[in-house]
């Protein structure tokens, strides 16, 4: 529901941009529920002919992203970067191929391109990223963010290391802006700092005006945050979380919820979404908007195998 709120801007968006992204540190071996919402606006993108770009931060992975988060995070050596690298890798090859497979109608999409940022470091040397990347930040902006904010009023405060995060994934967005012409990024909005970064970092190099669109934060009933780092994360990965363990999460979802959720995670047009609101009001016993929620969620990630599945071990 919330790509239709864009359709008026989408014109004038696609002529000024030729592509779309949005990054994931690999801080575990595979995505989970709240990931797979940026990469469905990405999808509606790609639709509209945009070409959708996913960063897989192995390199950011190193320094740990402080949003959202009250306490550093570890360390994480190499060989276990790469392996979760391949895992997120394969979650979101997945999800694209099944959308293709399963979801889209037309002719055309273009193609994925799914890249790890450590490869715009390779030839990057510490004197050239301080003289040329770093020059552009103001302190007073980067203490102002949320994130820095709410570390640095914490017991433990924040290291250098976390605090330079912003910085990193603003260059992210200008190599890519540099490379595919890419004016839109995508987050969740505990990331809206480090987008701002990015944006104004385009601005100051090149002009040139871009563009953050942010997804909701998904929660439970009481507020807590669908999310790895507290203890309750539904992944995409079948070996972590089985496609019968996703559709029956979805289908428990509260009348509530589903009715947001489903407007969300699937790819209903406007009229198909109001018919099938109606229709779960008239009759919420149905659980309709769960039931459709779950099936095309389970679709989504694990394909029409994976959804059998599911349906087949409920039985």
């Amino acid at each position: 529901m919330f790509y239709y709120s864009l359709s008026l801007q989408l014109p004038s968006l696609i002529r000024q941009s030729q592509s779309v992204y949005c990054g994931f540190d690999p801080t575990s071996d595979s995505l989970h529920l709240g990931n797979l919402l940026p990469m469905i606006l990405l999808l509606h993108l790609q639709k509209e002919g945009l070409t959708p770009i996913v960063v897989v931060g192995d390199a950011t992975a190193k320094v740990g992203d402080p949003s959202g988060r009250l306490t550093e995070r570890s360390t994480m050596e190499q060989d276990i970067i790469e392996n979760n690298s391949k895992g997120l890798e394969k979650n979101i090859r997945t999800v694209f191929d099944n959308y293709k497979r399963y979801f889209h109608y037309g002719n055309f999409l273009p193609n994925l391109q799914l890249v790890r940022n450590s490869y715009w470091y390779l030839d990057q040397t510490l004197d050239s990223f301080v003289g040329t990347v770093e020059r552009h930040f103001r302190l007073s902006k980067m203490l102002n963010r949320e994130s820095v904010r709410q570390r640095l009023n914490s017991p433990g405060g924040m290291s250098v290391t976390e605090f330079s995060y912003q910085i990193f994934q603003a260059y992210d967005w200008l190599r890519l802006y540099e490379m595919y012409t890419c004016c839109v990024q995508i987050g969740g909005q505990d990331q809206m700092g480090n987008i701002e970064s990015g944006h104004d970092l385009i601005k100051r190099t090149h002009g040139e005006n871009c563009y953050g669109f942010m997804t909701p934060i998904i929660t439970t009933v009481t507020g807590e945050k669908f999310g790895k780092s507290v203890g309750n994360a539904i992944w995409l990965s079948p070996t972590k979380t089985s496609p019968q363990d996703l559709y029956n999460f979805l289908l428990q979802r509260s009348d509530t919820e589903a009715v947001q959720l489903v407007q969300l995670f699937t790819f209903l047009n406007d009229e198909e979404l109001r018919k099938l609101l109606c229709a779960h009001r008239d009759c919420p016993k149905k659980k309709l908007c769960q039931r459709k929620l779950a099936s095309d969620v389970t679709t989504l990630v694990h394909g029409e195998e994976g959804l059998s599945l599911a349906l087949t071990s409920g039985k």
